[in-house]
């Protein structure tokens, strides 16, 4: 049936959101668990992750969390992470690879190991993390339902919006082409790979930015539709991409930015020109 509960009902999914503690991973996962998923909530911080965990599990939302440690930018790390979620399923439906991290320094003083840092947990432990768990993916997916792999990118990987944020712009547009060539190779598996690319986002990352409201307010002249994102944009999304409703897309790249990946500042015309009449 065509109705939303049926085309956006997550029951009986497991998912996992990493850096899923703070931010756009929190609000995916509450979107997430209000659908009925059952989500594992990881980041570095295990208490935080276990504590958010509780939070969602008092909302009466028909779906569950649970919250631990992991850490997506060693080795070392994505191998105990997996280990963790193996112990606790032998399926998983959805993953959501929101782990990272954001650098800013301008031209001149933007540091070497900027660029290593960010393309190792950015780039590379995202990759790395979603080959580790591919066994569990394979398990859940299906033509009809294929399991579902949503990497967040950012608008800055698509236009160049932002400042002084090199090494966190071309990672993120790492992750856009990344998202392209996975969703190439894993179609055919029936599992579908696709990104947002959020814009500004109240989140522990932008709160030197959007910490207060004359931030947001300011940030918002930026953005076309006039505000910042909310939670129900990121939740609205995730919930999209990985139900019913979201069974045939893939290598999107999904702009969730109020419309700054495609906001022309300057008009290649004097507006106060007059058109010509024909």
């Amino acid at each position: 049936m065509m109705t939303p509960s049926n085309l956006f009902d997550l029951t009986g999914k497991v998912a996992l959101v990493t850096g899923g503690a703070t931010g756009i991973g929190r609000m995916a996962a509450e979107g997430l668990v209000a659908a009925g998923a059952r989500v594992f909530i990881a980041s570095r911080k295990a208490e935080a992750c276990e504590a958010v965990a509780a939070e969602l599990n008092t909302k009466g939302y028909s779906g569950t969390a649970e919250g631990f440690g992991g850490d997506v930018a060693t080795e070392e790390g994505i191998a105990a992470l997996v280990a963790e979620v193996q112990s606790r399923t032998d399926t998983l439906h959805i993953l959501m690879n929101n782990a990272g991290r954001s650098w800013g320094a301008p031209m001149g003083q933007h540091p070497y190991d900027a660029w290593d840092k960010l393309l190792k947990l950015n780039v590379q432990g995202m990759f790395h993390l979603t080959q580790s768990l591919l066994p569990l993916l394979l398990k859940a997916a299906s033509p009809e339902d294929p399991a579902r792999v949503v990497n967040v990118g950012s608008v800055m990987g698509e236009v160049p919006k932002g400042t002084a944020t090199y090494s966190y712009a071309v990672s993120k547009g790492a992750v856009h082409h990344m998202t392209r060539v996975l969703s190439n190779d894993l179609a055919p598996e029936f599992i579908t790979v696709n990104a947002i690319a959020p814009g500004p986002f109240p989140s522990k990352m932008t709160d030197f930015a959007l910490g207060s409201e004359e931030g947001r307010a300011e940030s918002a002249k930026g953005v076309p539709l006039g505000r910042v994102g909310t939670a129900e944009d990121i939740a609205g999304a995730l919930q999209f991409l990985c139900s019913r409703a979201g069974a045939y897309v893939s290598g999107a790249i999904l702009p969730l930015s109020g419309g700054m990946q495609s906001a022309a500042p300057i008009s290649i015309f004097n507006e106060d020109l007059q058109w010509p009449a024909n």
